[in-house]
């Protein structure tokens, strides 16, 4: 699987994928053509059976710096109707796939480079990580970022980073704390963890795993008792995947089971 563009690496490792966001110079700063390269490769990994979890992390000193802000301004110029702006397509849930997701966060995450703590379904950080939404003191409005973080830690510490702007910047520590990551590690240690946090998640039944995240995460979408009808629904419908026949056979035969996707 090749990257269609330079600002993003591509390396794959066995059923793991990672994607490495590659503008250093810019601290990751997400443009046009690195959100387009994101779309193009989570689209393309959810189509590729070998692939059966994701990593997202960056290059460099930071993890993601947010907008380019050249883009900031250009959107200040345009139009301010929503139906005249394309909505962002560049993670996992924003395209609408379901393969796990490893985010990694290996230095600053900040401004729409929270759009990835969000939405991954595990989170890692390296002690030199560090957490900030700066939009407020750039004089924009942070909305989807936070939206997607109150799924994952309190409203309360979302809506410090919200009113504090820069003045709120979380350590890797921190972050810990209010559950927004779930695990930290040291800096030379981070990717080889994530990887193997992949390669156990690539080990048990890639359509089991990921059924099981679209029952959960589109749980938040709904009331209760729909959620968990749902939920039952994903479950009834997966008992005729040869995953649900070949786990239970192999448990009794007390062997390795051989997936299927």
């Amino acid at each position: 699987m090749q990257s269609p563009s330079p600002t993003l690496l591509v390396e794959q490792r066995g059923h793991v994928l990672i994607l490495t966001l590659n503008r250093p110079d810019r601290l990751n700063a997400l443009d046009g053509d690195l959100q387009g390269a994101l779309n193009k490769m989570w689209l393309a990994a959810q189509d590729d059976p070998e692939v059966r979890a994701i990593i997202i992390t960056g290059a460099g000193r930071a993890f993601c710096s947010g907008a380019d802000v050249a883009k900031l301004q250009d959107g200040a110029k345009g139009s301010n109707d929503p139906a005249d702006t394309p909505y962002p397509r560049f993670t996992n849930r924003q395209v609408g796939i379901w393969k796990p997701t490893i985010c990694a966060v290996n230095g600053v995450c900040a401004g729409a480079g929270l759009h990835f703590v969000a939405d991954s379904d595990l989170v890692i950080a390296s002690e030199a990580a560090s957490f900030v939404d700066t939009h407020v003191n750039v004089g924009q409005v942070t909305a989807l970022e936070p939206i997607g973080l109150m799924r994952r830690m309190s409203l309360g510490a979302v809506l410090r980073m919200v009113m504090l702007g820069k003045a709120e910047r979380l350590s890797a520590a921190q972050a810990l704390q209010t559950e927004m990551v779930s695990e930290v590690v040291a800096p030379e240690a981070l990717l080889d963890r994530a990887i193997q946090l992949g390669e156990i998640i690539a080990s048990v039944s890639p359509k089991s795993v990921q059924r099981s995240l679209q029952a959960i995460w589109e749980a938040f979408e709904h009331p209760l008792e729909k959620a968990y009808q749902n939920g039952f629904d994903i479950l009834i419908r997966h008992r005729s995947h040869p995953d649900a026949l070949e786990g239970t056979t192999a448990f009794i035969e007390k062997r390795q089971p051989v997936w299927k996707d």
